[in-house]
């Protein structure tokens, strides 16, 4: 966009190598200067003429951004970054899910691994559906974005504006 510049920024600030993910930075003649009263959320986000977004993307081979989602949701599995986006993309894939949302959890082993909350069809199979959601996702990326526990839900929380309480998910005890 002309008038415009961004960056992929690693956690230390520097250039992130292309095809890696990285923090969106943006600058440009409407980034804001300053949030009222919040000198820690300023120095967190501005830096000199960018603000720090809280968007991971990849660059791909052709120059095209790629999202995968809020740099606070993204994972650590086995040491490699999972986007929930992706994976939540690929459980939604399936006819009987309406809905996913997909955070870490730590079984007690300090790992942190998926975990898929999902608002199944009316006709899916409660039982058979979480194998079945590990499955699908084995077989369309990567096995370690699998999510080893996947729970069913009537409805998912959610903001007045539509968005996941994350954080509730993330609150909920393992089965």
């Amino acid at each position: 966009m002309p008038g415009y510049e961004v960056e992929l920024r690693g956690p230390d600030g520097e250039r992130v190598a292309p095809g890696d993910p990285g923090d969106l930075w943006v600058a440009g003649e409407s980034v804001t200067v300053g949030y009222w009263n919040r000198t820690a959320q300023n120095r967190a986000v501005l830096h000199a003429r960018f603000i720090a977004t809280g968007d991971q993307y990849t660059v791909d081979d052709d120059g095209n951004h790629v999202y995968l989602g809020r740099s606070d949701d993204m994972l650590k599995v086995g040491g490699i970054w999972v986007s929930p986006a992706e994976v939540e993309a690929c459980i939604v894939e399936m006819p009987e899910v309406v809905q996913a949302a997909v955070v870490g959890a730590d079984a007690g082993d300090g790992l942190v691994k998926p975990r898929a909350f999902i608002v199944p069809t009316a006709d899916a199979d409660p039982e058979a559906l979480p194998e079945k959601v590990q499955s699908h996702v084995r077989e369309h990326l990567a096995p370690y974005k699998y999510p080893r526990w996947v729970e069913l839900l009537d409805e998912l929380p959610t903001t007045a504006t539509g968005k996941v309480k994350r954080y509730i998910l993330r609150e909920r005890p393992l089965p």
